[in-house]
């Protein structure tokens, strides 16, 4: 089974990719160049004994964390998410990995700057009930 095509495919069955090479370069580059927020709270997910995924890439759509052992998904929301069409893309990703059985938190920017080890140990605490 090739690294892109999800199990259970039955022998003659061509399934597209879910993730474009697009979204793959793109998250490659938003690695290097994250927010803050993003790098205070990276340090620390590093730390836990769960692994992460930084700038994961899913579908159209690039994660800003992902824990792949509990199926979720954490998004750090700047002021950014808050303007123009930005709710809208933010509630259609939340559905695309919804039906995948990927469950989405959404964490402040500015609780992060505040304390990033708190952050971590409730996400990290959040993925070991959905874990175990």
């Amino acid at each position: 089974m090739g690294r892109w095509q999800p199990e259970g495919l039955t022998e003659g069955l061509v399934v597209a990719r879910q993730t474009s090479r697009r979204t793959v370069v793109q998250a490659r580059q938003f690695r290097k160049k994250m927010s803050l927020p993003e790098v205070r709270l990276w340090r620390e997910l590093r730390g836990s004994d769960l692994r992460f995924r930084r700038q994961h890439p899913a579908g159209p759509f690039v994660l800003d964390f992902y824990c792949p052992a509990a199926k979720l998904a954490i998004e750090v929301d700047g002021i950014a998410h808050d303007m123009g069409a930005r709710s809208l893309r933010d509630e259609e990703r939340s559905a695309f990995l919804k039906r995948r059985g990927i469950e989405m938190v959404r964490i402040a920017a500015g609780d992060v700057l505040k304390a990033p080890a708190t952050v971590a140990e409730a996400i990290v605490a959040v993925c070991c009930e959905r874990y175990g």
